[in-house]
């Protein structure tokens, strides 16, 4: 069984990271959803996420945006990452499903504020995030 959690407020993922107070997980059998719930964070850090994420299992992780340290910390815990992911929840887990996502390896951070960290995140956009759409030609 797959474990993917996502950034989660109100339906939508949410997009930062490090600020998430709630993740909503998917259980994922013979490549579909078998069971979603919301869990709490209880207000944990960058790194302290990663580890938690890591003991419920998770194995992926699609977000908004996110930066290079929490990026190492879910490396460290063999946790894929697919970022600049907005919307809904349910439909990009789904996506994430029937390959509709890929991962790249460059951090971005979707805000536009100071919170701490050393250096400017570079603004959102698909040349710097972690999540490309698949182009489909139908």
């Amino acid at each position: 069984m797959t474990k993917i959690a996502v950034t989660y407020k109100n339906g939508e993922i949410f997009q930062h990271f490090g600020h998430t107070e709630d993740f909503k997980v998917y259980s994922i059998e013979n490549n579909c959803i078998s069971d979603s719930g919301v869990i709490n964070t209880n207000g944990q850090g960058h790194e302290a996420l990663a580890v938690f994420l890591s003991s419920l299992g998770v194995t992926v992780l699609i977000c908004g945006g996110i930066g290079s340290g929490a990026m190492e910390a879910l490396s460290e815990q063999n946790i894929k990452v697919a970022a600049g992911v907005k919307g809904d929840c349910d439909a990009a887990v789904k996506d994430y499903l029937a390959g509709k996502l890929e991962y790249t390896s460059v951090p971005n951070c979707s805000h536009h504020h100071e919170h701490g960290h050393e250096k400017k995140d570079p603004p959102l956009s698909l040349e710097n995030s972690f999540f490309k759409p698949v182009n489909t030609v139908h």
